[in-house]
């Protein structure tokens, strides 16, 4: 009988834990009525709602969406922000901004790449792990700049990179905070760094 009462206290409590690591995408709908658009200065191009041990949050990547035709939305700026549900409101924990930089080729465009970016508890400690994952595009179509921001306890951890034809302006930087992320964290990223290499054809390397 006590190992039974064991067991189930065992699976009940598995149970509990898993339900608070819970992430997913929202719809329209659901963000209308979270009335996230208060959150962020641009149009909502995707947002999600994840919680944990620490609570519920609503994370929203926001597009300005500079320029809008039939091919394509250009965006000057971009802006992802975090919050957590406080008494009914909203508390900000971290936000990104970022825009493009003048530069030959000319940036066209900023824009998330949401299939790389996530919201899991990557190291296991019960919060979750958010990885931003951005790029722009050149005028000729070509991506010059990826980002891969991770949030670790709030602080952020990011990866620059620069894509160039030739060796000399070709940059692929970590923060000099980067090894105070657990081990688990800078695997999963690295990993990941080594998926847009293969998927996209980029180097995401120095010189």
């Amino acid at each position: 009988m006590k190992k039974y009462i064991l067991i189930l206290l065992s699976f009940s409590s598995s149970i509990i834990f898993s339900q608070k690591i819970e992430s997913h995408k929202l719809t329209k709908q659901e963000i209308t009525q979270r009335e996230l658009e208060s959150l962020t200065d641009f149009p909502i191009y995707r947002a999600f709602e994840f919680s944990d041990k620490g609570g519920v949050y609503e994370l929203v990547l926001g597009e300005n969406q500079k320029v809008i035709s039939k091919k394509d939305t250009l965006n000057t700026k971009i802006q992802a922000i975090c919050a957590i549900n406080d008494h009914g409101g909203f508390l900000e924990k971290w936000r990104i901004n970022d825009l493009l930089e003048d530069y030959d080729p000319k940036e066209t465009s900023i824009w998330f790449w949401t299939k790389y970016c996530s919201t899991k508890d990557i190291d296991g400690d019960g919060y979750t792990d958010p990885v931003i994952v951005y790029g722009t595009r050149t005028e000729y179509n070509e991506i010059r700049r990826v980002k891969i921001i991770t949030v670790y306890k709030n602080k952020k951890y990011a990866i620059r990179a620069v894509e160039c034809d030739l060796d000399y302006c070709r940059t692929f930087k970590k923060d000099q905070n980067w090894n105070a992320l657990p081990q688990k964290i800078k695997t999963f990223v690295d990993q990941l760094t080594e998926k847009i290499r293969k998927e996209q054809n980029l180097l995401l390397k120095n010189g």
